[in-house]
């Protein structure tokens, strides 16, 4: 068996209730969001605004996602593809939150992270088991790419 299915499975084992699973598809990107949403809103130096990728300026929050993709390619570069495009779609939403709320980046990311994180301790009380990531830390990086992999299952699409 794969690492990636090896983690797959693993971080299954506290995620089998059907609540806990909602729970975690509205939670888990909403983690993500809000805390690239954090990470953006910290000042970055002159030189970074001067780089830009895709007309967005070289921010903290890119320079987290890269050793993040670089450990989703080495599990598995099919999951690591598509989690360029969820990643891409996290930082459109990260962006219309900061255009669209009357409120800075940061206290809406606070925010959003603090309801989230509410939200996945409540699933894993009912789900009796503690988050994976008390085992062990990699598992918050392992939580976004469970929910692809249920797409990718859906889609037929093999990943490891």
């Amino acid at each position: 068996m794969a690492r990636i299915d090896n983690l797959l499975e693993e971080y299954g084992e506290s995620h089998q209730h059907p609540l806990n699973k909602t729970i975690h598809w509205i939670c888990v990107p909403a983690i993500v969001i809000s805390l690239l949403g954090l990470i953006w809103s910290i000042p970055v130096p002159a030189l970074f605004e001067a780089v830009r990728i895709g007309g967005v300026s070289l921010n903290w929050a890119i320079l987290l996602i890269l050793p993040a993709l670089g450990y989703y390619f080495s599990l598995s570069v099919k999951l690591a593809a598509g989690m360029l495009f969820v990643i891409a779609a996290m930082m459109l939403a990260g962006y219309l939150i900061a255009t669209l709320i009357p409120l800075p980046l940061w206290v809406s990311g606070l925010i959003i992270f603090s309801l989230a994180w509410a939200g996945q301790f409540y699933g894993h009380k009912i789900e009796g088991k503690k988050p994976s990531f008390m085992k062990d830390v990699q598992f918050l990086l392992i939580g976004p790419v469970w929910l692809l992999s249920f797409i990718y299952r859906k889609a037929g699409i093999r990943y490891s």
